[in-house]
């Protein structure tokens, strides 16, 4: 399976190596050198990397701060999504919904793609042009973007809930993928291949809809993927922390 298949991997690049790198440590704050000395585990040339964080601080994604290079706010509330997909912070179900219905007034297409996308983020499925619901499982409060142009609702579906997030989500293709991701880090050659597996993993995990076991196909995955990755970040944790050493 290539870099285009069920997988999804990406080719490992200078900016994908920083990206991930800063993204996986906290405070997200690391000098050039550091980054340098990780591209150099990955066989990336000093030069590249170098090139690399200028094209991301000229596009928005990083910011030069206190002799370093550090994520921006848009990242910063990345690094926050991907906080979440590892240790979902969920509540006992209830068999509520919580429903979101959004008004009916005249907006830009960028406004409208934009929460749109924030809808997708929080994990919410649109059941209909302007009703976006999922079952009131997650311990979270929704941002002003969405409390705003949106009139917020609980209820309970008068059908089967199961077959709701069923059609709501593909809950099949998530779990494939997921077990495809699982065997391409078991499999990877290497570290360069295991970080490129594990960054896949992490951008899956952002997708989970994080529904209640109640609602989920037998033997789903996504606990599994989740302990997985817990362990390659352990393991490449204590790896780059000898290449991310400031002294």
């Amino acid at each position: 399976m290539d870099a285009t298949g069920r997988t999804g991997l990406r080719p490992l690049t200078a900016r994908s190596v920083v990206l991930s790198t800063l993204l996986g440590h906290h405070p997200p704050l690391l000098p050039a050198r550091a980054l340098v000395r990780v591209g150099r585990l990955f066989g990336i040339a000093e030069g590249t990397v170098r090139v690399a964080l200028s094209r991301m601080v000229a596009a928005g994604d990083l910011e030069q701060r206190d002799g370093g290079y550090a994520l921006t706010a848009r990242l910063l509330h990345r690094q926050a999504r991907q906080d979440d997909a590892r240790s979902p912070r969920t509540r006992p179900w209830d068999g509520a919904w919580e429903i979101a219905v959004v008004t009916p007034e005249p907006r830009p297409a960028a406004e409208r793609s934009a929460l749109r996308q924030e809808m997708s983020a929080l994990r919410l499925a649109e059941l209909r042009e302007g009703t976006w619901l999922r079952p009131a499982n997650l311990r979270r409060s929704l941002p002003p973007s969405v409390t705003g142009p949106c009139t917020l609702l609980t209820g309970r579906p008068d059908d089967d809930p199961a077959a709701l997030a069923a059609s709501l989500w593909d809950l099949t293709d998530w779990a494939g993928r997921a077990r495809a991701l699982h065997t391409a880090l078991e499999q990877a050659p290497d570290p360069a291949g295991e970080f490129t597996a594990a960054a896949a993993i992490l951008r899956h995990l952002m997708a989970d809809p994080l529904l209640p076991a109640g609602l989920l196909p037998a033997d789903w995955p996504g606990d599994a993927l989740r302990a997985r990755y817990e362990v390659f970040h352990a393991e490449m944790r204590a790896l780059l922390q000898e290449h991310t050493a400031t002294t």
